[in-house]
């Protein structure tokens, strides 16, 4: 195994435990947070994909987030269907989402592109409002959040923790799976030339489509997961704020990484709420300070200090066995080298 592999197992098993431990070393609101950092970092692993992997710009990820919460919102509310039921339902019905704004990408591209998505983001609070029988208008709707079952034992904020926890995993598992094989090199290949990799076979209606798709996926599970943490939806919850936070958290974790969604999910939860400690009324303003600050010092974001850092033990360590078998080497020459010379004298 080599050590940047090493490294990279090291890093993830960390990452495990810590987030093993967190709902046994703070309270019940801090775990909260914590739930929906998680909720938040599946929403950015899927926006990820499709601007750090696949290089098409989108401004409306809010939007599926959205939708993905209001789908299980409804279907808890007004069909009363089981919450964990709801969560590939509201899968489904954002992937089918995403392959209906994937089709302006076949077309456009760039600031357009944005555009478009952006659009997208800005109209669908106001659409929400508009089905009020359905959605509940600007009143919002209540969803009783999931119990914990009585053989285990943890509190619900706990339960409703580790619930969200086992989604994540999964969903960055296969993220990771994906990134890695035929597709994830199709993606690269689109996001440096569109018509290099035309040239190579790849089919870029398929990828761009199904790219949005996917990316949509993601915010549709993350919003289904986090109606379970919040328990309310309201229009005022998914406005453009939320589709521009998103694309904060991809570029502060990292372009084009997987472990990047958690420490983007981990800025744009606490940061504001750190900001507001300071100064309530100038929060907005510390915050986006904050973020141009960051901008500044990691312009890789979290991930690409965290893998300069990796190079670096690895080349130390690389370094450091090559100059144990140096040594090893000279001693066995030497040794070698007695016998010979004794039976000169």
């Amino acid at each position: 195994m080599t050590g940047d592999r090493r490294l990279k197992l090291g890093g993830f098993a960390v990452v495990l435990v810590i987030a093993l431990a967190l709902p046994f070393l703070f309270g019940a609101y801090q775990v909260g947070q914590f739930t929906l950092v998680l909720c938040y970092a599946i929403a950015v692993l899927g926006l990820n994909l499709l601007v750090g992997y696949g290089g098409l710009i989108s401004l409306g990820h809010g939007a599926f987030f959205a939708l993905g919460a209001y789908t299980s919102a409804i279907l808890i509310d007004k069909a009363d269907v089981a919450p964990l039921a709801t969560v590939p339902v509201a899968a489904a019905v954002c992937f089918a989402a995403g392959l209906l704004l994937g089709l302006p990408a076949l077309r456009i591209r760039g600031l357009y592109l944005a555009l478009v998505t952006l659009a997208v983001a800005i109209a669908v609070p106001q659409l929400i409002k508009r089905f009020d029988a359905l959605t509940g208008g600007t009143q919002g709707l209540n969803v009783p959040r999931p119990t914990t079952p009585s053989w285990v034992p943890l509190a619900d904020d706990q339960f409703l923790y580790f619930l969200t926890l086992a989604f994540a995993i999964v969903m960055f598992v296969l993220a990771a799976n994906l990134v890695r094989g035929r597709i994830g090199r199709a993606l690269a290949a689109m996001r440096e030339s569109e018509a290099a990799a035309k040239a190579t076979g790849v089919n870029l209606a398929r990828l761009k489509t199904g790219a949005f798709a996917v990316s949509a996926l993601y915010a549709g599970v993350g919003g289904s997961l986090y109606v379970f943490s919040i328990g309310f939806v309201a229009p005022e919850s998914f406005t453009l704020t939320i589709s521009f936070a998103f694309l904060a958290a991809v570029v502060v974790g990292g372009l084009g990484t997987i472990g990047g969604a958690i420490f983007g999910a981990l800025f744009i939860e606490f940061v504001p709420v750190y900001a507001s400690d300071v100064n309530e009324a100038l929060a907005g303003v510390i915050y986006g300070a904050v973020l141009i600050a960051f901008m500044f010092a990691l312009r890789d974001g979290v991930m690409g200090l965290l893998r300069q850092i990796a190079q670096a033990l690895t080349t130390k360590e690389g370094r450091d066995e090559r100059e144990t078998a140096v040594r090893l080497a000279g001693g066995d020459r030497r040794r070698g080298a007695a016998p010979s010379g004794g039976m000169r004298a």
